[in-house]
């Protein structure tokens, strides 16, 4: 509720206050969103390691509504931000954000990003953690959790995208960065409340990402030594010791087996005690997990790649368009995706509680489908929704065409279409997130050993981080490489999307969603599922 109506009107805010161009606003949005998801892994790595999951939502709570009360001050006072400017007019010579108000933009931003960050790193994984993996009716039920969080998601999302969005463009971005801060505030406290009835992660007090670094440092230390034949010579903590009590222990397999020669017996008993020489098997096993991860990491990239567009320009073209419901209410252009969310609040039930027992019964799978399966499916949606994408600007572009009005002023001389139009690439790719998505979170979560679950949802982050960062980087490129194919100098570039390019923009999306999904269906058909863990208690136990 509080964050999504920002995702999506931060270019308008950034474009139509702060006096960037359309190009810079989208990628100021998207290295901010980029730079959200990047910091949620440093902050699972606190959680996990330090601070703890619950502590972690509470603190990064804490800073988001910081970062909200400060974007509320500068938004209501004038001295904080430039004059009042059409931006769209061809003869307006808008002054944009400078000197200390740049300063307090970006910090307002970027502080909003870290606690954004941490929430995102902790809250999943803390709601999972009140589930046991290992029990078939509780591995079910946290199915339907990440499902039903999606639900909160878009309940709260779809109050964000209508009331939070209409309350900036209507009554000013003050007062919309003001609900924000109360919605956060509240938010907070009813998390709080809940502390009675939680299952509490306790911190492991090591860092998981060191222990996986340490695998590779080991390894390429120990590189000349020879493996063992038998792997049960390879290091591992006694079963019987003291300090194996509740730990996870993990068996060897036979893959990347390179890696193993981090867990080598050196003859030098000092170096045998280092961690950075001489790591258990677990340890071992723990790295190749991420490491097999990696690949289906790498394909979902492409896919955040394409929502930066629904999140940036697909705004911008709304603001072209006829945003008329009524002759007395304007539906904001960055209202667009309560759409799709809408859906989602109607398909996730049915999908949850009618659509997988029923496949249940088919496959004996408790998710319905494999999570990689439901991987795949968003990642071909979100090739469509760019190629409707596409299409649509087509369309919108011929509008403008035809009655004359390539030059036309957003908003003030809006375009004789609907901006409904835009409604089916937004439409499809919500389909697209609810699979792909929340695939990737059961994927992650279920896959990672216990010692690493933050880190695990922090995969889907960081692909989301990537994402955006490669749309800053594409915009750029394309920018460049169109620089001679438009008077504003390249297909993205300048204030005027009736005389640019987006809709090639689209397609070229389109294209690499597809090889993209080729090569994950590689990467899906080749990836082999861990094997369980065993825990002391239950080793004793088979051995009475």
């Amino acid at each position: 509720m509080a964050n999504l109506g920002l995702g999506v009107n931060f270019v308008t805010y950034f474009n139509g206050t702060m006096h960037y161009d359309i190009d810079e606003a989208a990628n100021l949005v998207t290295n901010f969103l980029g730079t959200c998801y990047i910091l949620s892994i440093i902050m699972a790595c606190l959680a996990d390691a330090y601070v703890g999951r619950f502590r972690t939502v509470v603190i990064a709570a804490f800073v988001e509504c910081v970062a909200l009360a400060l974007l509320t001050i500068q938004a209501h006072y004038p001295k904080l931000k430039p004059p009042v400017c059409n931006i769209f007019l061809p003869t307006s010579n808008c002054e944009k954000v400078h000197g200390g108000n740049t300063v307090l933009l970006l910090v307002s931003i970027y502080l909003l990003a870290l606690g954004n960050g941490g929430v995102k790193a902790a809250v999943p994984s803390h709601g999972a953690d009140q589930f046991e993996e290992k029990d078939l009716k509780e591995e079910t039920q946290m199915s339907t959790f990440f499902n039903w969080l999606l639900l909160g998601l878009a309940l709260g999302g779809s109050i964000g995208l209508t009331f939070f969005v209409w309350v900036q463009d209507n009554k000013g971005f003050d007062k919309g960065f003001g609900l924000s801060f109360i919605a956060m505030f509240l938010g907070v406290i009813i998390f709080v409340f809940g502390l009675p009835w939680y299952r509490i992660h306790v911190a492991q007090g090591s860092s998981a990402i060191t222990e996986i670094i340490q695998v590779y440092v080991a390894a390429i230390r120990n590189r000349k030594l020879r493996l063992p034949d038998d792997p049960s010579e390879l290091h591992e903590m006694p079963l019987d010791s003291e300090a194996a009590l509740h730990q996870e222990f993990l068996p060897h397999r036979d893959v990347y087996r390179w890696l193993d020669k981090a867990a080598i017996r050196s003859g030098n008993t000092e170096q045998s005690q280092s961690p950075w020489k001489l790591c258990r098997v677990t340890q071992v096993e723990n790295a190749k997990i991420i490491l097999a991860m990696v690949p289906v990491f790498l394909c979902t990239i492409i896919m955040t790649l394409c929502l930066a567009q629904l999140q940036t320009f697909s705004v911008q073209q709304g603001g072209t368009m006829d945003i008329k419901l009524s002759n007395s209410f304007n539906m904001p252009p960055a209202s667009l995706p309560i759409i799709p969310v809408v859906f989602l609040l109607l398909l996730i039930p049915i999908y949850d509680q009618i659509l997988v027992p029923w496949i249940r019964k088919f496959t004996g799978i408790p998710t319905g489908i494999t999570h990689l399966q439901r991987v795949g499916v968003g990642l071909i949606l979100s090739a469509l929704s760019m190629t409707i994408a596409g299409i649509v600007e087509v369309k919108r572009k011929n509008v403008a065409k035809h009655h004359n009005m390539l030059d036309a002023t957003p908003v003030l001389q809006p375009l004789p279409i609907s901006v409904f139009w835009l409604s089916f690439q937004y439409f499809v790719f919500g389909i697209a997130d609810m699979f792909t998505y929340v695939g990737l979170l059961e994927f992650f979560y279920s896959q990672a050993p216990q010692s690493i679950k933050s880190i695990s949802s922090c995969f889907l982050w960081s692909s989301m981080a990537f994402g955006y960062y490669l749309s800053t980087i594409t915009v750029k490129i394309v920018n460049r490489a169109t620089k001679g194919s438009t008077t504003s100098g390249g297909w993205l570039a300048g204030n005027n999307l009736n005389r640019n390019h987006l809709e090639n923009f689209y397609w070229l999306l389109a294209i690499l969603s597809l090889i993209n999904f080729t090569v994950y269906l590689f990467v899906a058909r080749k990836y082999k599922y861990r094997p369980q863990s065993r825990e002391v208690e239950d080793k004793e136990e088979f051995t009475m």
